[in-house]
């Protein structure tokens, strides 16, 4: 390898490693927040609502409890969407990034500064 392919290499190298840390960033806030209700906002749709207090805080429960992750389901190895089975149903949760004033997707997701959180949990029907 000559000097030029090597500091290419080395360039490539770093950007790599510096996509891996910001990826890993966001997959720990994502569970931070999916697992202890923390560093974002929790929404539940109506029909999660209906379930009434014991049936969302199991659906909840098995939220903060899901590790089933795989390419399939995260891609983008983010922990960002995932789906749990509570009584015969299907509920899908995922964590979308928006601005601090919620108005638009977030300048950089793995900035919790810059970014709101939101996990939002719904029947799998209300998607």
């Amino acid at each position: 390898m000559n000097a030029q392919e090597e500091t290419g290499y080395q360039k490539n190298k770093s950007r790599t490693m510096e996509l891996e840390a910001r990826t890993a960033r966001i997959r720990a806030l994502n569970d931070e927040l999916r697992a202890f209700r923390r560093g974002g906002y929790v929404t539940i749709t109506s029909g999660v609502r209906s379930l009434g207090q014991m049936g969302l805080q199991a659906v909840l429960l098995k939220v903060a409890q899901f590790d089933a992750f795989t390419p399939d389901n995260d891609s983008h190895a983010e922990h960002d969407f995932g789906a749990v089975e509570y009584e015969g149903q299907t509920f899908f949760w995922k964590i979308d990034y928006y601005d601090k004033r919620l108005e638009y997707g977030s300048p950089d997701p793995a900035n919790p500064d810059v970014t709101a959180r939101v996990l939002t949990i719904m029947l799998a029907s209300e998607y």
